[in-house]
């Protein structure tokens, strides 16, 4: 090593460390029961950007799985709860604690029933509609004031239970047009941190 590579990697070392600006949280329930159930469409999303940024999302605090990385200039949290869907604003409350992150810059991925597989809708804030995870982030929080990508799996049939619903796998013509909505989910958080989120919402909305 020259002396000037050592002089590059002393001011790579003792450069001041920038505190990440924005959480980035994909909905779902731990375990390989539940990987490739409906309740995990927001799991799916942070899997797919993980794989896309070639980054790991195995850092384990706060029962939550995380990984601190750059994302279009941004320093940000990509997390995924380890609660269970029910109590997924815990680990949000305290990792947004820690960091002094504010709501606005909480953005929460996950699965809507109210849209069909393939479908996205990008809201700036609104209420739970019904998802217990949700729930749980907005009482947590103490807010509805916060960004969120609502990921399509399809409306519960007559006669299902919606537990069984959102726990149930999804069917071979429902993977294809949920791989799609994966797939915009991801670049669309591309368009939200370079334009914003008026841009990401008049493209994929």
């Amino acid at each position: 090593m020259s002396i000037f590579d050592i002089f590059k990697k002393l001011e790579k070392e003792s450069a001041p460390v920038t505190p990440p600006e924005y959480i980035v949280a994909g909905l779902g329930n731990p375990g390989k029961d539940y990987a490739e159930t409906r309740h995990n469409a927001g799991f799916m999303v942070m899997d797919y950007l993980a794989e896309k940024e070639n980054i790991r999302i195995d850092r384990a605090k706060w029962n939550a799985l995380f990984a601190d990385a750059e994302f279009c200039g941004k320093r940000v949290l990509f997390v995924k709860p380890q609660t269970f869907m029910n109590k997924s604003g815990e680990a949000i409350r305290d990792i947004a604690e820690f960091y002094k992150i504010p709501a606005e810059k909480i953005l929460i991925i996950y699965d809507d029933i109210n849209f069909a597989p393939g479908v996205m809708r990008i809201r700036k804030k609104g209420s739970a509609g019904g998802h217990n995870g949700m729930k749980d982030i907005i009482y947590q929080l103490g807010t509805e004031e916060f960004p969120r990508f609502r990921i399509g799996v399809g409306a519960k049939p007559e006669g299902w239970q919606l537990y069984d619903w959102v726990l149930g796998k999804f069917s071979a013509e429902d993977i294809t047009e949920m791989r799609k909505s994966v797939e915009n989910a991801y670049e669309a958080l591309k368009l939200y941190f370079t334009e914003g989120i008026e841009e990401a919402m008049q493209k994929f909305n």
